[in-house]
């Protein structure tokens, strides 16, 4: 049988609005952006294959069983047909050190298009709203 879901688990925290036409929300693809954030621990499967699928992409990645302590940020572009994740990131519910950033992928095919900016960008806003400093756990993957 067909799948129904047409967006991630979780709940939406940003639409991209355009000042120019606040209905007709674009990026340079024709699709809008939307980001969603889910929480490890309430969508443990869905985070659970998400980690497995960046693993695909970075070497180093070594979380994929154990995501309840992590929110993941899915950034999407969304379109008739749906949202399509382009990337993500993931960050500690409670980090000692501040982290805002525990990993971050954009997909291959959605590199070089500034998602990789927007996702660090955007984690750096969400510090700034919880009152925190943060700064991205260290290092950053290569991809």
């Amino acid at each position: 049988s067909e799948c129904k879901c047409r967006r991630p688990p979780g709940t939406e925290i940003y639409r991209e609005t355009s000042d120019n036409d606040v209905d007709n929300d674009v990026n340079m693809n024709g699709s809008r952006i939307s980001v969603f954030e889910v929480d490890g621990k309430e969508h443990r499967v869905y985070c659970q294959n998400l980690c497995l699928l960046a693993k695909l992409f970075l070497d180093h990645k070594n979380l994929y069983y154990d995501v309840d302590p992590f929110f993941f940020y899915i950034i999407t572009e969304v379109d008739a047909l749906g949202a399509h994740i382009v990337g993500y990131f993931s960050k500690e519910k409670h980090s000692a050190e501040d982290y805002n950033l525990a990993c971050i992928l954009t997909f291959p095919q959605f590199q070089k298009c500034g998602y990789g900016k927007f996702i660090i960008s955007l984690s750096y806003e969400l510090s700034k709203r919880e009152g925190k400093a943060g700064s991205p756990e260290k290092p950053l993957s290569d991809l």
